[in-house]
């Protein structure tokens, strides 16, 4: 069913730039960090695809970003420390990278990580339907050949550019969840996804302001007998501490299979430099009887 008026304007008002580099954004991107560079210990190539990619990259000192603040709990925490883990260290060291001036100036988004860690013979396809948004992601790649971006709905990017043209690759879905419809309609994205492109790792962001929402939400893909299920979250604050989102999770459908133990490893070092006190993490397969 077609979002109403209503519903079409609060997702075209929905702008990452107000939560870029914040805890859930360390979790995503170092999931999907993982995820890449475990596809390119093959030589042969790969597609990743990015269903909400928003402007691709954020300025510190924005409007935006300094009216929230959210990324001082987020990569800021993290940005002088040397963790001695592999994945953290990773992102923590291609943020920096992308800052050569040794301060914080930008924060990479999910495209413009994944278009740093590409190879010559990989690709990337980017949907993005906010105008603002999908203008400047359009300019940010603009003239490089190995990114495809299209101002489109996630869904209907999946039905138009799956399958890709390379058989392995990972597919990045998160949406903002402001909408009801956002929880719906994931798991039949999903399986559609599934259905055009089997090999694909795919990679599910969520968040966690309603605990037995959150239960209910993961239980559906269990229910649903999605195969090879790995779940990660990261839970700054307790359940209920009635401010907004206290934690986030990542789904990962056809998992890399180092994925569960390097983020077993990242996990402690996270909760350490990232969460209050009752906060909590969680890595875990899932299976059937779980649901």
């Amino acid at each position: 069913m077609p979002p109403t008026l209503f519903q079409a304007a609060i997702m075209l008002s929905y702008r990452h730039s107000y939560h870029a580099g914040n805890f859930a954004d360390v979790l995503k991107h170092i999931v999907q960090i993982a995820i890449i560079e475990y596809l390119k210990k093959k030589d042969k190539p790969f597609t990743v695809h990015d269903t909400h990619s928003g402007a691709g990259n954020y300025l510190i000192d924005s409007e935006h970003m300094q009216k929230t603040g959210e990324f001082h709990d987020g990569i800021e925490k993290l940005l002088d420390h040397r963790t001695e883990i592999g994945v953290i260290d990773q992102y923590v060291k291609l943020v920096k990278q992308l800052n050569p001036v040794g301060k914080l100036r930008e924060y990479p988004g999910s495209p413009r990580i994944a278009a740093s860690l590409l190879r010559e013979q990989d690709r990337l396809q980017c949907t993005e339907l906010h105008s603002t948004d999908y203008e400047l992601l359009s300019k940010l790649f603009a003239g490089n050949k190995q990114v495809r971006v299209e101002k489109m709905d996630a869904w209907q990017g999946i039905k138009a550019m799956l399958p890709p043209q390379h058989r392995r690759g990972m597919v990045l879905i998160d949406p903002s969840y402001e909408l009801e419809r956002d929880y719906r309609d994931m798991l039949p994205a999903l399986k559609m996804a599934m259905e055009r492109w089997a090999t694909a790792t795919y990679a599910i962001w969520y968040p966690v302001m309603d605990r037995n929402r959150t239960e209910s939400f993961i239980r559906q893909f269990i229910k649903a007998e999605i195969p090879n299920m790995l779940r990660v979250e990261l839970c700054v604050r307790p359940d209920a501490s009635g401010r907004g989102m206290t934690g986030s999770g990542m789904l990962v459908i056809n998992p890399p299979y180092t994925l569960a133990q390097h983020m077993a490893q990242a996990m402690p070092l996270l909760e350490k430099h990232l969460c209050e006190t009752g906060g909590h993490t969680l890595v875990k397969r899932l299976t059937e009887e779980q649901a």
